[in-house]
């Protein structure tokens, strides 16, 4: 499914994956299996990716539920006024969850060097704040993982790299000790769990909402999408190892000639079914 469009509901917003309608005092997420790179929305759908999306973002919200509060309800899609065919295309990739207030913060926390974290290393020591040893490596595991949040960027935009006391100056100094709390425990949780199944999670973004005056922990949690996940078997030092993600559609693109900007190129049927292929495996290792 590339995008939804719904009769009785209004569309607050699209997304570069999510479609997400107003339900009054719930929102009802549609995840779609649109693919973006480079900031790019492309216009060939990866089958499957929204549901596995989907998936996870439950299992691990329902894992820490007893960690911290989630936007998730019981409420059923059969309680909404859906017709037939739209139920059809929504079943298993859609979740009616509570509506709150997202925090301007992405909530990232690292345990190995790698992506903007490891340029920022390079250039300056540190990352979002984090001072760290000299003459680390690439995808280096770090001594204990370290929070380094960044700024929500409009669509299009990338994301900036801030430091703690940023955060405290957006949100306040309890809100932003208790996410980074969360952040770092859902890490190392999620590590551990992963660890047994022959997975290492490099790093995971994570976002935060305020629902009647509480933080809760919203969007998706800890997905192929939001979080680099490699296995153990493929890890290295001083490499990029390959993770569960659309790493293969951006290795794909590199080789063309695109200028990175819309529209994006099609996808070839082998790269598609590779990439469905490893959303797929990363569902089947966690379950």
């Amino acid at each position: 499914m590339f995008e939804s469009n719904l009769k009785n509901y209004p569309l607050l917003f699209r997304g570069k994956v999510r479609d997400v309608y107003d339900l009054g005092d719930h929102l009802l997420l549609v995840t779609s299996d649109r693919v973006s790179a480079f900031d790019v929305i492309l216009p060939t759908v990866i089958p499957g990716k929204g549901k596995v999306l989907t998936q996870v973002t439950e299992f691990w919200m329902k894992k820490f539920s007893d960690l911290i509060p989630n936007q998730l309800t019981n409420i059923p899609l059969s309680d909404l006024n859906l017709s037939v065919q739209e139920q059809a295309e929504l079943d298993g990739r859609s979740l009616i969850v509570k509506k709150a207030k997202p925090l301007p913060v992405e909530c990232v926390v690292r345990g190995y060097l790698l992506g903007s974290g490891y340029k920022d290393y390079q250039s300056t020591g540190q990352i979002c704040g984090n001072e760290l040893p000299q003459n680390l490596k690439l995808a280096q595991k770090l001594a204990s993982p370290i929070f380094t949040p960044a700024t929500k960027a409009e669509q299009g935009n990338h994301d900036e790299n801030i430091d703690f006391q940023k955060v405290v100056d957006l949100v306040g100094k309890d809100v932003a000790t208790k996410i980074r709390e969360w952040s770092l425990q859902i890490y190392s949780r999620v590590s551990e769990f992963v660890e047994g199944k022959g997975l290492i999670l490099a790093d995971t973004k994570l976002e935060f909402g305020i629902l009647d005056g509480q933080v809760i922990l919203i969007d998706e949690v800890c997905t192929p999408d939001s979080s680099r996940y490699w296995s153990q078997s493929d890890y290295q030092v001083g490499i990029s190892p390959p993770s569960y993600d659309k790493q293969i559609v951006r290795d794909y693109l590199e080789t063309l000639d695109w200028n990175k900007t819309a529209p994006g190129p099609d996808l070839p049927q082998d790269v598609v079914e590779n990439v469905a292929k490893k959303y797929k495996e990363f569902l089947n290792l966690i379950q």
